[in-house]
């Protein structure tokens, strides 16, 4: 069976980055987007993990903060290099938006209908290798507000799955 093709994000001004009440800035619907459309890419330099270790941090002042997404075991997109608008979406711990990977590349997706003005998040759900301390924690604060906030953009150690669409709004989207 031959490979599907890669989702392609509609053309014309859907979304647009400015300030955001979450932190710093963050990227808003202009107009209303339907649950399972392809938003964006996320894009950027593909490096290996050595090589973001290396670049690491992008700001000495917030060592925590960097534009990284983890592709695989070996690679990770540095959107610092070549990104776009993707990387200012924040986080949330209720998000309305999900990072699917496909073949070495993400596609931020809509989790459920999305009204103009309304601010993308999907769920960071940050894996760190190290115990969870209360400091740890805090290095990598939330600060979503949703009611099911977990108070931390990283991913609880046991029983988390990443948010991803139900098998009715996949079929709604892309993947038919």
């Amino acid at each position: 069976m031959a490979a599907s093709p890669a989702p392609q994000a509609p053309r014309g001004r859907r979304i647009q980055v400015r300030r955001s009440g979450v932190h710093g800035k963050g990227v808003f619907a202009l107009q209303a987007i339907a649950e399972g459309e392809v938003i964006i890419e996320y894009v950027g330099e593909v490096i290996s993990w050595d090589e973001a270790q290396r670049r690491h941090p992008h700001d000495p002042a917030q060592p925590n903060h960097t534009f990284y997404f983890h592709v695989d075991e070996d690679h990770v997109i540095d959107a610092n290099v070549g990104g776009n608008a993707a990387r200012w979406i924040n986080h949330s711990c209720a998000p309305n938006c999900w990072a699917d990977e496909q073949d070495g590349r993400i596609f931020i997706t809509a989790l459920r209908d999305i009204a103009a003005g309304e601010e993308l998040n999907y769920d960071y759900g940050l894996i760190i290798d190290e115990r969870y301390t209360k400091k740890l924690k805090m290095e990598y604060a939330c600060r979503c507000g949703a009611a099911s906030c977990r108070g931390t953009m990283l991913a609880p150690k046991r029983g988390w799955r990443p948010v991803e669409p139900t098998r009715d709004s996949a079929r709604q989207g892309r993947r038919a």
